[in-house]
């Protein structure tokens, strides 16, 4: 059964690593976006969005994540090393600006069809390219999806086929423009449930890395006594 559950994760990471983003952005973000993903991806996280605001003069903001949804402030300074270089000799933008990387938030945008899903039975806001039952902007519960559409269950909508019932919609995810959780309780409870996991994986993962060069160590150290 381990067996089973620990093939299955490794399967869902490699689909999520190399599962395209449905939702872009246009314009200059659009560059920075096509030259920082490669970076971002060779270092095993996901680009989630580019924005560049006006903030500061100029502020290119770079949301990243790992395969699993979760990053931490060494994951970000990791992206943030590697790809300062990369911009600064790309020169996407024609002033200075200011490199800022970041996780996704807790009221994250959603980009990924996994995203759609990962994220069910919270609220979205999401805006249509295009109006939609005469409509652009919508609001509700996340369902899930359904093929390349998402299926939410609007909350200022009834349906008169069932009393009282909530109005559900498919939207198709390549058609909206912005797709964002809308910030609860219950996704901060587990928002911090994530984020205390990742600390606990990464503090995991320096101390094996530790243990191995320890390891190394002592075997080089050996094998010179034998010489």
């Amino acid at each position: 059964m381990a067996g089973n559950e620990a093939r299955q994760a490794v399967a869902t990471a490699s689909q999520n690593e190399t599962e395209p983003r449905l939702i872009v952005e246009p314009g200059v973000s659009a560059r920075v976006a096509t030259i920082a993903e490669p970076v971002i991806e060779q270092l095993g996280y996901r680009l989630v969005r580019v924005k560049v605001s006006a903030a500061d003069g100029c502020t290119v903001q770079i949301m990243v994540e790992r395969p699993d949804g979760t990053m931490v402030v060494e994951d970000c300074e990791t992206v943030s090393r590697a790809l300062s270089p990369v911009l600064d000799m790309a020169d996407p933008i024609d002033k200075a600006y200011r490199l800022e990387v970041s996780s996704p938030g807790i009221d994250r945008p959603l980009v990924r069809k996994s995203d759609f899903d990962r994220y069910a039975g919270h609220l979205v806001k999401i805006e249509t390219e295009i109006p939609i039952d005469g409509r652009k902007r919508f609001r509700g519960l996340l369902i899930g999806t359904e093929g390349e559409a998402a299926r939410i269950r609007q909350d200022d909508k009834k349906d008169d086929t069932e009393a009282g019932g909530a109005a559900e919609i498919l939207l198709p995810i390549e058609e909206m423009s912005e797709a964002k959780l809308v910030l609860t309780d219950e996704l901060v409870t587990e928002a911090l449930r994530r984020g205390k996991a990742a600390e606990r994986a990464a503090r995991a993962a320096k101390r094996e890395e530790r243990h191995r060069r320890l390891k190394s160590g002592q075997a080089g150290h050996a094998t010179n006594q034998g010489d």
